[in-house]
């Protein structure tokens, strides 16, 4: 059994011991990569201008504090963490910055504080006073290129990747919907914690530092996107051109909300036979399910409005049709599954409720929370026996393939799995996707390419776009000799990840302990959606399903309907929480040459991204609730219809606009020509233009509507106001910044057309010339190159092909030839 809560212990023995942080940032992002990087060990020391972090004033639902007191949501985001104050202007404070600095291994850094943007703690500053120093920079659009510096709210920046309308979210009689609780604050943390500990394994031992430039924009695009500009580039169309709610999606229950699943036919067809009308099944699939779930929607949600919640998802639980409860922040502690595994925990130092780690390793690589500091708590104890420089060597030169000679076994599918191998791959690593030819990777299926083309199943962008660099070979596990073949390519990896339900491995003898029996030294990543115990173990687990079970539903969509399933943050967000768990098991394998057992269950990385909402409802009482385009850190903030046609020749097109802080209030109105209804005196501050919300998108959309997006653009942001235009996702590669930066790599493909893919969303001072250096591979492409070096011969094989154990073609277009 994996641990779960961390197990206090030696601090020795975390994988991060030894490794000092100086954290120069402020905001969630920064926050939760420094707290990541504090639970692996690190030695985190906050370093604050005299007036705090604004998080230690901050709550999301306006509950008022004591003048000494911290929000909650701080005192979860600085576990384990000391407070040190620096005021810039003290010579005697910047002396002991550079002694921190000096002794420090890792800063990381974001804008926006008095501290961070003094020029001399600003990250060129940093590598050049300090080069042995890994810089982590957290910025919304990076720190060079046409867009650096340029005004941007989370929310503008889901406008701006694309992730607003990118998968059809959303009603199509009203505005498309962002994802709320600032989800893309929090996954740029978790990335930008994956890219520093990347930079650490890359330069340690070498006396180098590194920058690592991360933009949250690009994150964006890897979260809240499904690699459109590969699939419009591809296939010559974009992935979905029009809004659509989800069918059943979040439905209205006798006694409250369900959310159920349809993405396959089998699920439909599970679906017709559960609410009673398994005629439909005869109708066919044609049009699509998604529109056959759509056509039938009025009689699926009466049948669905009659029955209790419990009884509905015991029956789709009987169909394995995907379903779970509607998870918030007053009923997530209540749910048996989270009570059976014992994941919530309390916090440290102020004793309200927060969420476990997300991940859970075997030996414990994680401490448990200690508590947060006060404002400056360690000031003086550290000005008065500040740390020493430890020395380093200047020899060797950081390998731009940090994780080159690491052979990795692929037993993935779809997209959290992937995801997190992908990044391996990019960056040197041997990946070896293993794939059935009786049922290849879904993602190879989802194309929309008929059956009737050519090599329909080599034809998907998507796969391509998670998958390059790997290699692939097929294995069928229900043939001993597959299950033969598995056992020996372990042997010769140093890393088995694996996203099946969790049954699966046992039935095919890899266990962690057979799989440790084999290569005692391996790391075993498993990422079940609920974990490897507990009620919901055997739940499938797609996307959605994570989402609504973990809160992230529940903040999107509008306050007078049901929640809207992001439906596609959940894969990606398991997929980086893994790849963090990896990246702390690589270094405790370094240190101490043993194996690791990662469980990265991805409900519970899901649940940590959405933490603010339990920890405001146990410390304060109040549950968060979504607003539609509206958001907690700006007044006004929503989506505004420009004029014009969009490129469907539709009048839908739309900007993003967000006012965070007085001062772009004051630019907005001077940028509007100073109109009178903007002087009225409630508006002057955030509170009062909260409350005349309403007053002022009516003025903003009159205002709006008679412009374009480019004029709206051009008018607001070059008065420094964060604005967007919600761009269709597929024309992500037409932005300037993202040009600029090189974050997309043209890549060919001998089944469809040469395609953009995207990399890495962090720049690396050490980094490789190109990204994407194979294209995905074709079904079963190196099952002989693989074989062979595990000692098969040129007859084995042949025989193991003619059977079905490998080949290269999907079960369903291969003849049927049985060996003599």
């Amino acid at each position: 059994m994996v641990s779960g809560k961390p197990r206090a212990g030696s601090q020795a023995a975390l994988p991060l011991h030894g490794c000092t942080v100086i954290d120069l940032s402020s905001g969630i992002a920064g926050g939760y990569c420094t707290k990541m990087l504090a639970d692996g060990g690190a030695e985190v020391v906050k370093v604050e201008a005299p007036e705090g972090d604004p998080l230690r004033r901050w709550t999301a639902s306006g509950a008022g504090l004591a003048p000494d007191a911290d929000g909650a949501l701080f005192a979860f985001l600085a576990c384990s963490k000391q407070s040190v104050v620096v005021d810039p202007a003290d010579a005697a404070d910047a002396d002991l910055l550079d002694t921190l600095l000096a002794a420090a291994d890792i800063a990381v850094w974001s804008p926006d504080s008095r501290l961070s943007e003094d020029p001399r703690y600003r990250p060129d500053a940093l590598r050049r006073t300090h080069p042995h120093l890994v810089v982590t920079a957290i910025t919304p659009f990076g720190l060079e290129g046409p867009w650096a510096g340029r005004a941007a709210t989370e929310f503008t920046l889901q406008a701006w990747s694309g992730g607003i309308v990118g998968l059809g979210r959303g009603a199509p009689d009203r505005a498309p919907v962002h994802i709320g609780g600032r989800i893309g604050e929090w996954f740029a943390g978790a990335y930008a914690s994956a890219a520093t500990l990347t930079s650490r394994l890359r330069t340690a031992g070498s006396g180098a530092g590194e920058l690592v430039d991360l933009a949250i924009l690009e994150t964006q695009i890897l979260g809240l996107t499904y690699y459109p500009v590969s699939f419009f580039e591809g296939l010559g169309r974009p992935f979905r051109t029009e809004r659509r709610l989800s069918v059943p999606g979040v439905a209205t229950a006798a006694d409250g909300m369900v959310a159920l699943g349809c993405g396959t036919a089998q699920q439909w067809f599970d679906l017709c036979a559960m609410v009673g009308h398994a005629e439909w099944i005869d109708e066919g699939i044609a049009p699509s399910i998604t529109q056959r779930a759509t056509d039938k929607a009025p009689e699926i949600f009466a049948w669905l409005a009659d029955q209790p919640v419990d009884v509905i998802r015991d029956i789709a639980s009987a169909f394995r049709i995907p379903n779970g409860p509607v998870v918030n922040g007053a009923n997530a502690t209540t749910m048996d599954h989270f009570i059976d595994r014992d994941f919530f925990t309390t916090n440290p130092r102020d004793g309200f409720v927060q969420p476990g780690a997300p991940f859970r390793t075997e030996p414990p690589l994680l401490r448990a929370p200690e508590p947060a500091p006060r404002l400056g708590e360690h000031t003086e104890t550290l000005r008065a026996a500040p740390p020493s420089a430890t020395p380093r060597s200047e020899s060797g030169v950081p390998d731009p393939l940090p994780f080159r000679g690491i052979r990795v076994l692929d037993m993935t599918t779809f997209w959290a799995g992937p995801s997190c191998t992908h990044y391996l791959a990019m960056l040197g690593a041997e990946v070896i996707h293993v794939e059935s030819a009786g049922r290849p990777d879904g993602t190879r299926l989802i194309a929309g390419v008929p059956a009737s083309e050519d090599q329909w199943w080599e034809k998907s962008p998507i796969f391509s776009g998670l998958n390059t660099n790997k290699k692939s070979i097929t294995v069928d596990f229900r043939d001993e000799r597959g299950r033969d073949l598995l056992h020996k390519l372990v042997a010769t990896c140093d890393v088995v990840v694996e996203n099946y339900t969790p049954r699966v491995l046992e039935q095919i003898g890899l266990s962690h302990s057979e799989v440790e029996a084999i290569r005692p030294d391996a790391i075993m990543v498993r990422m079940p959606g609920f974990g490897l115990n507990g009620p919901w173990r055997d739940n499938p687990a797609f996307a959605y399903v994570i989402e609504d079970t973990s809160g992230l539903t529940w903040l999107t969509g509008h306050t007078d309907r049901n929640p809207i399933e992001p439906y596609s943050i959940g894969d990606p967000n398991a997929g980086v929480h893994a790849l963090n768990a990896l990246l702390l098991a690589l270094e405790h394998r370094r240190k101490t040459g043993r194996g690791v057992l990662i469980e990265a269950a991805m409900v519970e990385a899901a649940l940590n991204v959405t933490a603010e909402q339990v920890i405001e409802y146990s410390a304060y009482g109040a549950q968060l609730e979504r607003d539609g385009n509206r958001g907690p850190t700006a007044a006004p903030q929503n989506l505004y219809r420009a004029a014009g046609l969009d490129e469907f020749g539709r009048p839908d097109r739309w900007v993003a606009i967000a006012v965070a802080t007085d001062d772009q209030w004051t630019a907005l109105r001077a940028a509007l020509g100073d109109p009178n209804w903007a002087h009225d005196p409630d508006l002057a501050d955030a509170a009062g233009r909260r409350r005349r919300h309403d007053d002022i998108d009516t003025e903003l959309a009159a205002w709006c509507a008679d412009r374009t997006p480019a004029d709206i653009i051009r008018t607001l942001w070059d008065a420094g106001v964060p604005v967007a235009e919600v761009l269709q996702p597929h024309h992500q590669v037409d932005l300037p910044q993202l040009r600029s930066r090189g974050f997309f790599e043209p890549l060919s493909h001998p089944a469809f057309d040469t395609a953009h893919h995207s990399t890495v969303p962090a720049r690396f001072s050490t980094r490789p010339e190109q990204y994407h250096r194979t294209h995905a591979p074709l079904l079963g492409q190196h099952n002989t190159e693989v074989l062979t070096a595990l000692g098969y011969t040129a007859d084995e094989i042949a025989e193991l092909d003619r059977d079905g154990v490998i080949g290269g073609l999907p079960a369903v277009v291969r003849p049927t030839v049985k060996s003599q």
